[in-house]
């Protein structure tokens, strides 16, 4: 989510919302402050502190320091936003402002790094969903296309998901109607220290 400039400097560059620090609040209070204020998004499902951005020449004029952080929305979720700010694809970003296209980047590494280790999938998920439904969050996150059949099974494997006993309602084509599963947990864990979710060679699959 980025919100386009009004002032310079990079006027009518895209960025990411922030502002500066109140004096009686911690970073991640002032991050969720101004989620709220600038761009009206309050329901985020998981934040963490991603880096310290600390270059000299960041920003022109006088030298700032940024604390980043990755927030994620899950897909059940469309808040409404002022008409300055948008969604972007992160593999096609407009002209950002500042170091604002390598935080994202920065950014988009830590979810696929915790996505291979962690159960932060939930994070992403509405309470209920498909597996191809869950695929397709996982490619998005991961930035290339992965097995439904092997993510169930991995995800499976490492006790994260559960079945609802419930169905999706049929599609327009009719078939038989997909299972619904959820996470079995909705707080963060790690699940296993040393995996890696890996791009295919060749055909889609999840290692």
């Amino acid at each position: 989510m980025l919100w386009q400039r009004a002032r310079e400097p990079h006027a009518h560059r895209w960025s990411l919302p922030g502002g500066g620090l109140g004096a009686e609040e911690d970073v991640e209070a002032s991050i969720r402050r101004q989620l709220a204020e600038k761009v009206d998004v309050r329901q985020l499902s998981h934040v963490e502190q991603l880096a310290v951005f600390s270059a000299p020449g960041r920003v022109p004029g006088m030298r700032v320091v940024a604390t980043a952080f990755l927030g994620l929305v899950p897909s059940d979720i469309d808040p409404v936003v002022p008409s300055d700010t948008a969604w972007h694809p992160v593999d096609a970003l407009p002209a950002t402002a500042f170091d604002h296209q390598a935080i994202i980047h920065k950014a988009r590494g830590r979810l696929a790094s915790k996505l291979s280790y962690t159960n932060l999938g939930f994070a992403l998920a509405p309470p209920q969903f498909t597996i191809s439904a869950l695929r397709e969050l996982y490619s998005a996150a991961l930035g290339y296309p992965v097995s439904a059949t092997n993510l169930q099974r991995v995800l499976s494997r490492r006790g994260l998901l559960e079945p609802t006993g419930d169905t999706a309602p049929p599609g327009p084509a009719g078939g038989r109607p997909a299972a619904l599963f959820r996470f079995a947990s909705r707080g963060m864990r790690v699940t296993d220290p040393f995996a890696v979710l890996r791009p295919p060679t060749g055909r889609s699959v999840v290692p």
